[in-house]
């Protein structure tokens, strides 16, 4: 059973900005997080965010990536601004211990 859906990748130019969506079968009261896989690369953490709402980000998303949620809701979200080409990648949600199944990812390209 598809326990995530990620959502709202597309193309967009350098400097653009994104907002993708994760919809989780089940309410997210665990530490969720967001991840990222480049073609060729293997899968990083982007950031993560805690039931009490605290957050922590990888290094490159530092100042440019946003990690939200509602809490007791099925849904996680991750604003991006100022992206670059070498943010393209796969993005997918799930817990910060990679708990389940991933979901099929959403597609984020960032390329003039």
């Amino acid at each position: 059973q598809v326990q995530f859906v990620e959502s709202g990748g597309d193309l967009v130019q350098p400097g653009g900005s994104l907002r993708l969506a994760c919809t989780a079968r089940d309410r997210i009261t665990y530490t969720a997080a967001w991840y990222r896989q480049a073609p060729g690369k293997q899968r990083e953490i982007v950031a993560s965010i805690t039931f009490e709402h605290n957050t922590n980000y990888a290094e490159f998303a530092k100042g440019r990536f946003t990690i939200s949620k509602v809490n007791y809701n099925h849904t996680l979200f991750l604003a991006m601004d100022s992206l670059q080409p070498e943010d393209t990648a796969t993005y997918f949600c799930n817990s910060i211990y990679q708990s389940y199944p991933w979901g099929q990812g959403t597609q984020v390209t960032v390329s003039s």
